[in-house]
């Protein structure tokens, strides 16, 4: 079985994500969908929240499965016998990052990272810019998945 894990905060998911997530189903037989829990970090909707957004996203989709964890991803993907790592590339800034990463990973354990080019129509959401949206009264609604403005 090929068992990606997508790991991230997504607070929220937004539509580059679930644009990954879609093309990540077509290519493995599972995609978990990973959400990070890091104490450091200010999150403007709650764990719940964020994995109810994904779940509600993906209700459709037998392939995907919504976890969250703390810790290295690295074990969580031996947690859940999976051997890649999927993760999304938006720009040049995040695949300077993202390949540093990759190669500790891949320094660490056998994990291969497999990288996605967002949609043109998505390279530029990022979840910090949803949140300055909303926190300012903007629309969101081209910039994530209903399960997002669907959040009462």
């Amino acid at each position: 079985m090929r068992k990606a894990i997508f790991p991230g905060s997504f607070d929220p998911i937004t539509n580059g994500h679930y644009d990954i997530i879609k093309r990540g189903v077509s290519l493995f037989d599972e995609v978990v969908v990973a959400i990070g829990v890091n104490a450091e970090k200010k999150y403007m909707f709650t764990l719940e929240e964020r994995k109810r957004f994904i779940e509600e996203a993906f209700k459709d989709e037998p392939k995907v499965k919504v976890i969250t964890y703390s810790g290295l991803t690295i074990d969580l993907c031996k947690k859940e016998k999976a051997d890649f790592i999927l993760r999304g590339l938006r720009n040049p800034a995040d695949f300077e990052f993202e390949k540093a990463i990759a190669h500790t990973n891949r320094v660490m354990s056998k994990i291969e990272t497999v990288f996605l080019l967002t949609a043109a129509r998505t390279s530029f959401i990022s979840s910090s810019i949803v949140r300055d949206v909303l926190r300012n009264g903007g629309d969101i609604s081209p910039l994530v998945p209903d399960s997002v403005l669907n959040k009462k």
